[in-house]
């Protein structure tokens, strides 16, 4: 059954649009499960009917004219359940609705399944026989397998399709959304420029070709080349194999023929596709092809077909760089598999608009990157047929991770009010850039700022920061094809220190591992965030950590507002192995006859087992600050950077509350100062139930600390703490931030609530 899954998915995976899909989907459940009908009905919400979109039993003409209400017949009965159906007898059951179109009438048993993708009831799936019977268990599970693997195929497909016939206009045409995770906040309105790495077919983005003649005159140019490269390779090796062997090199030979491959792509190209796009088109086609066959050796076939579409590629890609030059719209929406800051690099900074990426979270370095240009971005995307997108009009809404191709008037006049709404909301907020964050009665609350990189510090003191509550010391390091050496570090170091000097900055020794990988330092991990990173990594790499020390307190040289904070600390003694290494650090500098004062010492609360140390952390350092972004995913058991779970991490989550409370009052208990740095901190409704909780110091994203300024002084702590006592009463997240945001509406401070908000 597996083997028959697999080739299913990969063959429904190569269609080329959703109605193929649907062909093939019907086409081969019939064949494995014997049945007489297949077919597939997916749900218009919109309409909410089920309409037949694909039959293999059916009359065809029935396809896309037959529906069912959303209740109506057995189809609207599997679908009101979500779950299966299968009934001996259909006519006779009550919910039966009979439709004469689809000539259906003669057929007794039916078993239907929804097909379900993110909780959303996409159709069913439907088989059915003439004979009266119960379908068994074996077929049952088959098609509830088969549904589960085809739905997230299925909502790709119809993805795009609504793109396809977005880029050509038809009456069809209507606007796609696609779910990710916020990388950077704001609202970017452009049109989409993709970007492919080299030599990497499944990349490749269709584009209308500008001139097709020089389009085909390209690809020939690229098999010739590919065609010398092969016997070039086959010459040289012609003394040590086998003739039989040889043969292989004569078999790339025939694929690459005028009537085979080559000819294929032509004709995709005199069809108006560019080189490229023909070219990955028709290869797809063919390692669809080969890896359905039963026999391996032909399935094997689909390798060196891949292996070729490459070469040739390669050599297209040679072309594109000698005569073509990316343009870039004024209003550039940037498109990638995989965005790098190369790829940023590239686009002249007036023209972009906002940046979208397949893969990566928002703590990748495109994602830092993009939040110190203040670039709306959404990372992680799920689903996307990117390499279709190009040249459509896009909407990046990086607030709460989504995008949308070819939005309706409607959509696009609602994110360019937000888009304005934020301008005005901005220079609102600009007058308090040098007013302290104090409530209405009096209660002082210092606004402090995450950094990773010297423009972060510069916009930062731009908005009224007081310090840095956390210096992503890792970033530099992301930015190297090496480890640093200590005088780089240092004057990167002294460059944020003399920025906010004389006000504290907070630097976090190297936290990588996780989703921070170095090129150059892989970490390979089945379960990374439970694995190898933080301190773990410094303390199995002293020589990385007395390095990197020394290369801060020799920054500080002059300034003495360094303060050093320990990442993912979960046991004291890595807090004493820790200090141990820092002292030394601090010794063998005097030795070099650098006076220099020692700094703070403090570690980050992220780690749940280190929420229930406090007293015993707190005794061995000289501040705690709470990591509120690991520190939730942990207690949640839920990984912040993954799309398809990223409606579960929340940080209004009554167990997230109740730790942030303890933490705050067991320190309050030895008389240490607690601190927060991350997500919630920049939340304004959060920052208001930190505040009541007793943390001393904020520090978040510089794009949220106006509008944190401006809720801080419009409250009352007395006013915050009795909306805390009352919130903490309550056990589901989504109502206790609802509640908070609503306090804070009807006291006039919704705007700050984030765009859209009243």
């Amino acid at each position: 059954m597996l083997d028959t899954l697999r080739s299913i998915v990969q063959e429904v995976s190569a269609a080329s649009d959703l109605s193929a899909a649907l062909k093939v989907v019907v086409t081969r459940i019939r064949n494995a499960m014997h049945s007489e009908v297949s077919s597939v009905y997916l749900y218009d919400a919109d309409a909410k009917r089920y309409v037949l979109m694909a039959t293999k039993g059916l009359n065809q003409n029935a396809v896309g004219q037959v529906s069912l209400g959303s209740s109506e017949g057995l189809v609207g009965l599997v679908g009101s359940r979500e779950e299966l159906v299968n009934i001996e007898d259909a006519p006779a059951h009550p919910r039966y609705v009979y439709l004469a179109e689809t000539g259906e009438e003669k057929y007794h048993a039916f078993l239907g399944v929804p097909i379900i993708h993110h909780r959303r009831l996409m159709g069913v799936l439907v088989v059915q026989q003439q004979e009266r019977r119960k379908f068994d268990e074996s077929e049952e599970a088959f098609l509830v397998t088969m549904s589960a693997q085809l739905a997230g195929v299925i909502a790709h497909a119809e993805a795009t399709g609504n793109i396809a016939a977005a880029a050509t206009a038809t009456a069809t045409s209507k606007e796609a959304r696609f779910l990710g995770a916020p990388g950077s906040p704001g609202v970017g309105i452009g049109q989409a420029v993709v970007i492919y790495p080299a030599a990497d077919l499944a990349s490749v983005p269709d584009k209308l070709a500008e001139d097709i003649e020089a389009e085909i005159e390209r690809f020939e140019t690229a098999l010739i080349k590919v065609r010398r490269d092969i016997r070039s390779v086959g010459q040289k090796l012609s003394a040590d194999l086998r003739p039989e062997e040889m043969a292989l090199f004569d078999v790339y030979l025939n694929m690459l023929d005028d009537r085979a491959l080559g000819a294929e792509v032509i004709t995709k190209i005199r069809l108006g596709a560019w080189a490229p796009g023909a070219l990955r088109q028709v290869v797809q086609q063919y390692i669809g092809h080969f890896e359905q066959m039963d026999d391996a050796y032909l399935r094997e076939r689909a390798a060196d077909i891949r292996d070729l579409g490459v070469r040739i590629l390669a050599y297209l890609q040679e072309t594109e760089e000698l005569g073509q030059v990316t343009r870039y719209h004024d209003n550039t929406i940037l498109v990638s598999q995989e965005l790098t800051p190369a790829m940023l690099g590239e686009v002249p900074i007036d023209k972009l608009r906002g940046l979208v990426s397949v893969q990566g979270s928002s703590n990748s370095h495109v994602a830092i990157l993009a939040r110190a240009m203040g670039i709306p971005t959404v990372m992680g995307v799920v689903d996307v047929p990117y390499a279709q997108l190009d040249g459509l009009e896009l909407i990046v809404d990086g607030y709460r991770g989504k995008i949308y191709s070819q939005p309706s008037d409607q959509l696009r006049e609602e994110y360019e009010n937000i888009y304005q709404e934020e301008l005005i909301l901005n220079q609102d907020l600009e007058c308090l850039r040098d007013e302290p964050a104090i409530t209405i009665d009096g209660y002082r609350l210092p606004l402090w700022v995450n950094t990773g990189l010297i423009t972060d510090a510069l916009r930062s003191r731009e908005r009224g920061a007081e310090g840095v509550g956390l210096y992503r010391t890792e970033v530099p390091f992301m930015m190297k094809d090496r480890f640093p050496s200590e005088t780089e570090q240092q004057e990167i170091y002294r460059q944020q220190l003399a920025t906010f000097a004389p006000n504290p900055v907070t630097m976090r020794t190297l936290d990588i591992g996780g989703d921070k990988a170095l090129p150059y330092f892989p970490i390979q991990e089945e379960n990374p965030f439970l694995g190898w990173r933080g301190i773990r990594v410094t303390l199995d790499h002293p020589e990385l950590f007395l390095l990197q020390i020394k290369a801060m307190l020799k920054a500080s040289v002059g300034l003495n507002n360094l303060r050093i904070m320990l990442p993912m600390v979960s046991s004291v003694s890595e807090v004493d192995e820790a200090l141990h290494l820092i002292y030394r650090a601090h010794a063998e500098t005097e030795e070099e006859g650098i006076v220099v004062n020692m700094p703070e010492v403090g570690v980050m609360i992220e780690v749940p087992a280190a929420v229930y140390q406090i007293v015993d952390l707190g005794q061995r350092v000289d501040f705690l600050s709470v990591g509120s972004n690991d520190l939730t995913q942990y207690l949640l058991a839920v990984d912040r950077n993954n799309p398809r779970v990223a409606d579960l991490y929340n940080s209004f989550h009554p167990a997230v509350l109740t730790a942030l409370y303890k933490i705050a009052q067991d320190a309050k208990a030895i008389n240490k100062p607690i601190s927060i740095c991350g997500e919630f901190a920049g939340n304004p409704a959060g920052a208001v139930l930190l505040m009541a909780m007793g943390y001393e110091m904020l520090s978040m994203n510089a794009a949220n600390l106006p509008k944190v300024k401006s809720v801080i002084r419009g409250v009352s702590l007395e006013w915050a703490q009795k909306l805390l006592a009352e919130v903490m009463q309550l056990e589901n997240a989504h109502v206790i931030a609802a509640t908070v945001e609503l306090a804070l509406e009807k006291i006039g401070l919704g705007r700050m609530m984030g765009p859209g908000r009243s």
